[in-house]
């Protein structure tokens, strides 16, 4: 987003979408898996790589017909904060405690501003789909209590 490149890489999902037949788990079976591991302290990003990792589930939606934030919000177990915007706060707070041990590394200041502004923006993303307060802003002071 701020680089110079292009930023094309990254991994695919395969183009079709149908059910293989090595997949032994029903519906049920994932949605129960899914809620377990959110129970556990996963995020829906942990719990997809688990899934596919570990259960041999490529992806949840081709299954149960619903992502997995999806079965979260059913089952009332999504977070407060969506995990984007809270992995966007990790990393400003990481950097925040880097900047303070080393006051002259001027591109560690410069990632700390583009980090805020990527949170801003996608907070006004959250904001406009209504999963954030309209009144909700980002403070820095306040970063690690918005996380815990």
């Amino acid at each position: 987003m701020h680089s110079r490149k292009k930023g094309k890489s990254g991994s695919n999902k395969p183009s079709a979408k149908i059910k293989r037949s090595w997949n032994i788990h029903s519906a049920k079976e994932v949605e129960q898996l899914v809620i377990k591991l959110a129970k556990a302290g996963n995020n829906s990003s942990g719990i997809g790589l688990t899934l596919r990792d570990s259960y041999g589930i490529p992806d949840v939606k081709l299954v149960t017909n619903k992502k997995i934030t999806q079965i979260l919000e059913e089952n009332k177990l999504n977070k407060k904060l969506p995990d984007d915007l809270i992995a966007l706060i990790k990393k400003d707070i990481k950097l925040m405690k880097h900047i303070e041990n080393n006051k002259k590394d001027m591109t560690v200041k410069r990632g700390l501003i583009l980090t805020e502004s990527k949170i801003n923006r996608l907070a006004k993303y959250y904001k406009r789909s209504n999963k954030l307060p309209v009144d909700w802003t980002y403070d820095r002071s306040k970063a690690k209590l918005l996380i815990e």
